[in-house]
């Protein structure tokens, strides 16, 4: 039976205080099954082998490139290799864009000092005409002071647009989607002026000379017919200088991103089935496509490597959960949740998505979790706090329950299915992510032993909970 709540529902819970209740019963065998997988998933080391595999083997893997199908067939065989049940690949289409040449496209400053800079074109670009293109610069100190430059709308007619903005770190991550606002609009602004070209600060807080790619955002349907390209931070800092002098600065460069029509991808399913509720679905999920500019070890290798390993944790220890514990390792999320929205989409034409009793993902690197949050309704707050008081040796935190389960997981959380998610320390993520430097070295294999351990206690209780996490509806006032 189809069941689905508005967003409205969900959204309504948001920052709710939780109950004065009494402590919910998770159940002693429940409790000491989940503190054995705890401990079990401390001494393994199954989720970095796993992705020390994905990130050496493969490598990696944009989305609709012949390297993420490898990355699919090599999920495929890693999960029947480990005994799940139901392996299989869902099929999708999607738009392929490519930089269609190197990694750093051809960048310089022609005047008033001639320099190579490091830059690479943003997901969706376009190309520059095919013998490049050289034009001067306008230097807009954020991407608020571009909003507000339309008084002389001439003024960046044949120029080039630099955006400046600078990301803060934090150990949320924040910051990214304030900083990221330039990565995806800017070019609006640049094209529809007249503007040749658009450059932007490197969203992230490296200052390692790494420029930081990423997906547009395209209004409408509507693509960008000018080249657009991430600037790395101290290549950045050097036309911010040239801007403080009180320079002219002109820059060539020659890109070749575009679109390459109508390619296949798809997302990698895998179950360990109910014994009782084997309709009632647990949903744990990764993406599987990274950028092109490097083996995508945090973002989202990790993710790979975590959820997968807790589910076989579980699937080993001997002790079948009550519900379908379900991993998805999703195709083509970098450009633009494309995966994500497939599956959302077939569950709601098979009639499905009322199955999903709650979803979870993985996406945010491999340091240690340091906080659940969750968002169900307002009845089942006791038993998520007792899940909580359960991962407190681990060192978490309980959070709010206004979040989310990670960007694979919002198009079913549209549909009404209660989230939860294990946030990971992102101080430093912001380093590594969408560069050519997000490699495996960067996993320490005890952060994520620990974050394979909270994922572990946490499904296995979910898995075999009898509470429906959905908002419930207002009861009905007997009539007098």
């Amino acid at each position: 039976m189809l069941r689905t709540f508005a967003v409205a529902a969900l959204v309504s819970m948001a920052g709710l205080a939780h109950a004065q209740t009494e402590p919910f019963d998770l159940g002693q065998d429940n409790r000491e099954i989940a503190q054995a997988l705890g401990q079990a998933a401390l001494d393994s080391d199954l989720a970095y082998e796993i992705t020390e595999s994905l990130t050496t083997e493969v490598g990696p893997r944009l989305a609709g490139t012949p390297q993420e199908a490898r990355a699919r067939d090599w999920a495929v065989e890693m999960l029947e290799e480990l005994a799940f049940e139901n392996v299989r690949i869902e099929p999708f289409e999607l738009d392929l864009w490519t930089r269609g040449h190197s990694v750093y496209e051809e960048v310089a400053i022609t005047a008033p000092y001639p320099q190579e800079l490091y830059a690479i074109s943003l997901g969706g670009a376009g190309a520059t005409p095919e013998g490049g293109l050289e034009a001067e610069v306008v230097f807009f100190d954020s991407y608020d002071a571009l909003l507000a430059s339309d008084a002389d709308e001439d003024a960046l007619e044949g120029k080039l647009v630099f955006v400046n903005d600078r990301m803060v770190a934090s150990r949320t991550g924040e910051g990214y989607g304030w900083a990221n606002r330039k990565r995806r609009d800017a070019w609006v602004l640049a094209e529809d002026r007249g503007a040749l070209g658009v450059l932007i600060r490197s969203v992230g807080t490296s200052t390692n000379r790494f420029a930081h790619t990423g997906m547009m955002s395209f209004p409408d349907g509507r693509r960008p017919d000018i080249p657009a390209l991430a600037v790395s931070a101290p290549d950045a800092d050097q036309l911010e200088r040239l801007h403080e002098m009180g320079e002219t600065v002109s820059i060539t460069m020659r890109t070749y991103a575009g679109w390459r029509g109508e390619v296949m991808s798809g997302n990698v399913i895998a179950e360990i089935t109910g014994s009782e509720a084997p309709d009632e679905i647990v949903i744990i999920g990764a993406h599987l496509d990274s950028w092109d500019t490097a083996t995508g070890a945090l973002d989202d290798g990790a993710g790979v490597g975590i959820v997968t390993a807790a589910a076989r944790l579980i699937a080993e220890s001997g002790h079948r959960p009550r519900r379908t514990i379900r991993v998805v390792l999703f195709g083509a999320e970098e450009v633009g949740l494309v995966g994500a929205r497939a599956y959302a989409n077939a569950r709601m034409e098979d009639g499905t998505v009322g199955d999903h009793i709650i979803g979870s993902e993985s996406d945010f690197g491999a340091r240690e979790v340091w906080r659940l949050r969750s968002n169900v309704g307002e009845h089942a707050l006791p038993e998520i706090d007792a899940i909580h008081r359960e991962l407190q040796s681990l060192g978490l935190v309980r959070g709010d329950n206004s979040g989310g389960g990670g960007p694979d997981m919002i198009p079913l959380q549209y549909m009404g299915v209660p989230m939860v998610r294990l946030e990971q320390n992102g101080e430093d993520y912001f380093e590594f992510h969408h560069t050519p430097n997000d490699t495996f070295d960067k996993i320490v294999p005890e952060e994520m032993a620990q974050n394979v351990a909270a994922w572990t206690m946490m499904v296995w209780l979910l898995a075999n909970s009898e509470t429906d996490f959905r908002p419930q509806a207002p009861q009905a006032e007997a009539s007098e």
